[in-house]
Parts: C-alpha cells; structure tokens; sequence
C-alpha cells in the first residue's frame, strides 16, 4: 500500500516558485531516494553503499515510527529535497548531550541539481523547511547533527542562525551539534530568524 501524496505543508516562495512537502512513501520513493543516498555528493548520509531494498527497509522503518519523519520537499512539483525529523530524546544523539523539552531534530540533504548552481538555492529550501518544522508552537529549539567533517553543512546551518555546539560521537559518525533556537525565544543568545540565502 502506498502512502498519499498530498503536501503537508505549501508556500509559494517570491521568484523561487511553489515549494511543497510530502511524507516519504518508502515503496514508491525509494528509487528516487536510492538515487541520490548512492551519490558521491551524498557521502555523508552514510548511504553510499546501499542497495533499493535496504533504503526501501530504511524508510518503512522510519515510517513505523512515531518519533522519527523522512519527508520529501518540492519545488514547482519536482523533488529537490530529503529531510528527516525526529526527537532527540528517542534517537541515540539524545544521548550526546542535554535534551530540553521543546528539542527537535533534522536531517537535511538537498537533491543533485538538473543543471548548474543555483545562487540562493540551499538556503531557500533550508528555510522552507525550517519554517514547516517551526509550525509547530511546541518546538523551541532545533538540533541538527551533520557529520562533523561536512564543513559545507555546517557552514550552511550556521549561515542560517544555528549555533555550534559540541562534536559528539554516535553510533555511525562523529558529528557537530548546531542548536537553532526558536526565532522570538526568551532564551539567552535565541538565534535570529533564518535567512533564506
């Protein structure tokens, strides 16, 4: 059976186009996303090597979780984007440092271009996904936890407001943890909202 395709989440974003998210269907996504995980430039999803069927059993694990959320964003209708959500409390980076209440995790990878480089494209689709995750008023701070040798990553979050924590080690990587706190939060040193470039 497979998963409805209605968006979730839709904005159309000035002189970038419509962007809209979607749950991940592991059955009929998983070409797609078997496509991009398999990728040089997808290295650090630490994918490389895997086949359909274990990205297949990858996503329907992840879509048997409560905790856990892969999504899949577009842009005028055409995929250019994975992202994972999940809390950190029920993830093994939960155990790396102190979770507060209010805490929300992300993975983000952004699909392989059609053509060449596109000025601004990154940071539009961070954004967009940034401003679904934060929809939801419970979410105070958000956690990200790329490979710590994804300096372009890491360069990309803290561009949009994250701020460095601490390398940890997790089971499959050793990772930089980057906190975003919500944009108006009373916290001491609350990032400013996210900037879309």
């Amino acid at each position: 059976m497979t998963r409805p395709t209605d968006p979730v989440w839709r904005r159309r974003v000035d002189g970038f186009g419509e962007v809209s998210i979607r749950l991940v269907d592991p059955v009929a996504d998983a070409d797609l996303i078997h496509d991009w995980v398999t990728r040089e430039r997808s290295r650090f999803w630490g994918m490389r090597d895997a086949s359909r069927e274990r990205v297949r059993e990858i996503y329907a694990y992840l879509d048997s979780l409560d905790t856990h959320h892969a999504y899949l964003i577009h842009r005028d209708g055409r995929p250019v984007g994975l992202f994972q959500t999940y809390e950190p409390a029920a993830d093994p980076v939960g155990e790396c440092y102190d979770v507060r209440p209010g805490d929300f995790g992300i993975h983000l990878m952004v699909g392989p271009p059609d053509g060449g480089t596109e000025p601004g494209f990154t940071g539009t689709v961070l954004g967009a996904f940034l401003d679904f995750v934060l929809t939801d008023g419970s979410r105070r701070r958000i956690v990200a936890e790329p490979d710590a040798r994804n300096e372009r990553a890491i360069a990309r979050l803290v561009r949009a407001g994250f701020v460095p924590g601490p390398e940890v080690d997790l089971p499959h990587k050793r990772a930089r943890l980057l906190f975003l706190d919500r944009p108006g939060s009373d916290r001491p040193g609350a990032a400013p909202a996210p900037a879309p470039a």
